[in-house]
């Protein structure tokens, strides 16, 4: 009976969400560079529409940080249509940390796959969980959402994207399953971080709130943010394990380049391979002790993984050409993930060059302002969240908006406490739907339609934030803080 009962309750899910993917796929999406220089134009007119405002700044712990109720429109230069073509190699330029570590990551792992350490690793894998294959969901979206939460690191999921992507095909699902358990993971750590310091620490540091504190209810939002998520995953997993043709990408024929058909025979492990996988797990731990420890970001990681990936093809005997070339076609598969990112950035670039972010920021302020203090916090997030289609960064979103909403939370008798947790619901949920963020290079990585990871995510979207509403709530309703 719970057996068919658990069907029964798939099978109105399923229709639920085939009613959904029939209203997003009425307009076939275009390629992904299209759609963002779509977005990098529009944004162009907008600066010419949008009245040029500014808050006076100044410099506080974390930053330039600005002044509340010191908003007033100025009188700008108009942007030229030169302006907007330059914003495109400025947003490479700016990106650039971002687009180096990606490009070393992809030249490690195919070092890695190369030297056929990768096999080894994902035969292992797969005698683990070869019993019980859907263990592997949980066993995997535990620990990326705990070093989430910690660090505040969601573009780790470049580095996570692609080591991850054999095993799960591998073990008999598909890439799009790879793909949701690191995206989910690592949003939900980001959306609900216990002490990121981009993000919880420095919205924390400007509203005068001790670091880190209130950690209790976000350690229990955090773990019912992550369950769900590992609950939705899985949902799919198990729905392509009864037919695999109900996969987002079934029959695109493109997992096979992920895979190397040459399967380890792990009786004829070399020396040289066993202490290739000792230094590769070794260096690894050393990556994470950078970004914990020693505050590492992608120029340190890119570095770090392009030492990696040289020693490795040395210790596995590869010729000093044979490394470069193998390095090359690691690169070649970042290409468009780093154009994606610097497209993306540019966005940013032509807002705050037609100087229309402060303006926007005070519109939305105004709005929220207006509202029920009942609903304000909510208020607050939906702000945050509109927020973050232009301004993807959570620590550069966090120095412009939360003076201003520290300074709405007191007129509203909102507990700065919960302003900043509308803060971080708002920026982290959204980042894994906005095509201005990250999450535009991670598809084109993986080659998934950005279109039916609009189809598989919004559902668990929607549930995160009516979790997010119902806590902001609660929050309010106590005074927590």
């Amino acid at each position: 009976m719970g057996i068919r009962k658990q069907r029964e309750t798939d099978d109105v899910a399923e229709r639920e969400e085939s009613k959904l993917e029939n209203v997003i796929t009425k307009v076939r999406m275009p390629h992904v560079y299209v759609i963002l220089m779509s977005l990098l134009i529009l944004s162009y007119i907008a600066t010419l529409l949008i009245p040029s405002g500014s808050f006076e700044r100044e410099e506080r712990p974390g930053g330039m940080l600005v002044v509340p109720e010191s908003f007033q429109f100025i009188d700008a230069e108009m942007l030229t249509p030169f302006d907007l073509l330059f914003a495109i190699p400025t947003g490479m330029v700016q990106a650039g940390e971002l687009i180096f570590g990606g490009i070393m990551i992809g030249g490690l792992f195919a070092v890695v796959e190369k030297t056929g350490l990768l096999n080894i690793v994902i035969h292992y894998v797969f005698k683990i969980f070869q019993a019980k294959k859907i263990l592997v969901i949980p066993a995997l979206m535990i620990p990326m959402g705990i070093f989430t939460t910690i660090t505040g690191a969601f573009e780790m999921a470049l580095i996570y994207i692609p080591a991850l992507i054999p095993v799960i095909l591998r073990l008999g699902y598909d890439r799009f399953t790879a793909f949701a358990i690191v995206i989910v993971s690592c949003s939900a750590g980001l959306s609900v971080a216990l002490t990121a310091p981009a993000t919880v620490g420095l919205a924390q540091t400007i509203s005068e709130l001790p670091l880190y504190s209130g950690i209790g209810l976000r350690v229990i939002v955090m773990s019912l943010v992550l369950l769900v998520g590992i609950w939705y995953v899985w949902r799919y997993a198990r729905k392509i394990e009864r037919d695999p043709s109900k996969g987002y990408l079934y029959g695109d024929g493109l997992d096979g380049e992920y895979l190397d058909d040459n399967e380890p025979d792990l009786e004829k492990i070399s020396t040289r391979q066993l202490a290739g996988l000792i230094f590769l797990f070794a260096g690894l731990g050393v990556m994470v002790y950078g970004l914990l420890v020693w505050g590492w970001y992608f120029i340190e990681i890119g570095g770090w993984y392009a030492f990696m990936g040289i020693v490795l093809g040395l210790i596995c005997k590869m010729t000093p050409s044979g490394i470069a070339e193998t390095f090359n076609e690691g690169f070649k598969k970042f290409i468009v993930a780093g154009i994606v990112i610097g497209l993306a950035r540019s966005i940013s670039v032509i807002l705050e060059n037609g100087q229309i972010l402060d303006t926007i920021i005070y519109g939305i302020s105004e709005i929220v302002s207006s509202m029920p203090a009942e609903i304000s916090a909510v208020m607050m997030m939906i702000a945050q969240a509109s927020f973050n289609f232009v301004v993807g960064s959570g620590s550069g979103q966090a120095l412009i908006t939360m003076p201003i909403m520290v300074g709405l939370s007191d007129l509203l008798d909102v507990t700065r406490q919960t302003s900043v947790l509308a803060f971080q619901f708002g920026d982290g949920f959204s980042n894994i739907i906005y095509p201005t963020g990250l999450i535009m290079a991670f598809l084109a990585f993986a080659r998934i339609s950005y279109v039916k990871w609009l189809r598989f995510i919004i559902p668990l979207v929607l549930i995160w934030y009516g979790i997010s509403t119902v806590t902001l709530i609660i929050a309010q309703s106590i005074g927590w803080g």
